[in-house]
């Protein structure tokens, strides 16, 4: 077991060397999609952040139980409790189930995730298939005099929860500061603070998701489902929870405050959160009209992109950004990532292909050991690319017989490019696309040698000339002509 894992905590605000409560057992939470809608691709930059966390823990050999919620129930406009919930509303727009909304928005968030090679976690549990467990938790709360009931609808009370508790320490931000810059909106002449938020809400005679509960007939609010759900698979403590930023100084803070007044310690020991995206240097946002679904960047249908990106390329394009930096968005930056993806795969696909000689001028343990020590700290999945470069070089360089690689050397350098970039960053040929390359590929090739036999060299010239300036290299050998992306 590698113990010099080191991770950045939002909590403490600084990096700090992993301890599994229970190891080799590490309990992993994220905050998972609401699935009223297709998920955007800010949802799919955290989403590929733990994958690459929960790969690389598992390649460290712990045993991990990874937890991503689906939130289908409870979701209102406005996080202070305000609006209407958007999967009714959705529904009665469309004249369907709620349900329907919810299979279906649920449906294509894992086909993207598949797209993006997104292992799945080991349980996905919904809101609504927890109804019971939030009530539970709520009527816990109440019994430790930090809820109260009005009307139905059951509020967290922050200011009391504060006498004993800080309830900003994942923001650091000022209670008082918060309590003077809320505004004043529907239900507050019910609740006693300013900050106090909904765990019940009491349903409208028109509210379509509905469940019975000590209260009356309501539903629950956003932020007690996760507490409740992660409580339940992964104990009163577990050791990650994760998400986006934007999710720290509202819904993360809430649920600290929740499980705290429930159990009385705090839920997780290590809090991690993904960074913004922008586009050409400004947030991403739907408001700004530069927000981007997954298909568009598929398709390449949308007026700020030139063409379309595969899957691969886009999770090769986050992952070359720490998860902690800004991401930004631009056709320069993917087709940079595109060329990028088209090397390291090209060199990964050669390896079978190298001979093993009687001695290596290489040598992989200390490239094996610069990619540990780079993921190690804090997952930093842009040196570790970085680091695989240096292994494209040595491949290309040994396939050109400039370098030269034993058994052991060739066997280590193998064993390599599967950790990381196979199971680690989890990247993968896309067989389509490589299939009708090569398809292409084999019949410029035949050109070519038409050419030359029929001694137009000018003409095959041309040939290698254009296919380099477009990032394929031709590599002529005695018996048969290869190529490569360079």
């Amino acid at each position: 077991m590698n113990n010099k894992l080191v991770i950045y905590n939002t909590l403490s605000r600084e990096k700090e060397i992993f301890k599994p409560i229970n190891p080799p057992f590490v309990g992993l939470y994220v905050c998972g999609p609401t699935v009223y809608g297709d998920v955007h691709l800010g949802n799919c930059r955290t989403f590929i952040s733990f994958d690459l966390i929960y790969r690389y823990l598992l390649f460290l050999g712990y045993k991990v139980r990874y937890v991503r919620n689906i939130t289908d129930a409870g979701h209102l406009e406005g996080d202070r409790d305000e609006g209407d919930d958007k999967f009714s509303k959705k529904a009665r727009l469309e004249r369907v189930e709620p349900m329907e909304i919810v299979q279906r928005y649920t449906v294509r968030f894992h086909d993207i995730m598949r797209l993006f090679n997104s292992l799945p976690p080991n349980i996905e549990p919904t809101a609504t298939g927890h109804i019971a467990e939030q009530i539970e938790m709520i009527k816990k709360i109440i019994d430790h005099g930090f809820g109260y009931e009005v009307n139905g609808t059951v509020y967290f009370d922050v200011e009391k929860y504060s006498d004993e508790y800080n309830y900003t320490v994942l923001t650091n931000r000022n209670l008082d500061e918060m309590l003077n810059n809320t505004r004043d909106l529907g239900g507050q002449d019910e609740k006693r603070g300013r900050l106090d938020f909904a765990l019940w809400i009491k349903a409208k005679p028109e509210h379509i998701m509905r469940w019975p509960s000590p209260w009356g007939w309501g539903f629950p609010g956003w932020h007690i489902e996760c507490s409740a759900m992660s409580s339940k698979y992964l104990g009163d403590t577990f050791d990650i929870h994760g998400g986006g930023m934007d999710l720290a100084a509202t819904h993360h803070t809430n649920e600290i405050a929740q499980s705290q007044a429930c159990s009385k310690t705090q839920p997780a020991t290590y809090w991690m959160h993904t960074n913004m995206l922008t586009v050409n240097g400004t947030r991403m946002s739907k408001s700004a009209g530069n927000g981007f679904l997954p298909q568009q960047l598929f398709t390449g249908e949308h007026p700020l992109l030139k063409q379309g990106f595969s899957p691969m390329t886009i999770r090769f394009f986050m992952l070359q950004a720490h998860y902690r930096s800004t991401l930004d968005f631009s056709n320069e930056a993917l087709e940079a990532a595109e060329k990028g993806f088209g090397r390291l795969m090209s060199a990964c696909s050669l390896v079978s292909k190298l001979t093993a000689s009687e001695k290596s001028t290489v040598n992989i343990s200390p490239l094996r050991d610069r990619c540990i020590s780079a993921m190690n700290d804090d997952f930093n999945s842009p040196i570790l690319i970085a680091e695989l470069f240096e292994a494209v070089r040595m491949i290309n360089s040994i396939y050109d017989k400039k370098l030269f690689i034993d058994v052991n050397d060739l066997a280590e350098l193998n064993s390599l490019i599967n950790d990381f970039v196979y199971d680690v960053l989890g990247l993968k040929e896309e067989v389509e696309q490589t299939n009708d390359l090569n398809s292409i590929m084999d019949f410029v090739i035949k050109l070519r040698m038409e050419a030359k036999i029929s001694q137009d060299y000018a003409l095959s010239d041309k040939i290698r000339d254009g296919l380099q300036e477009i990032g394929i290299k031709l590599n002529d050998g005695k018996e048969a002509t290869n190529w490569t992306k360079s």
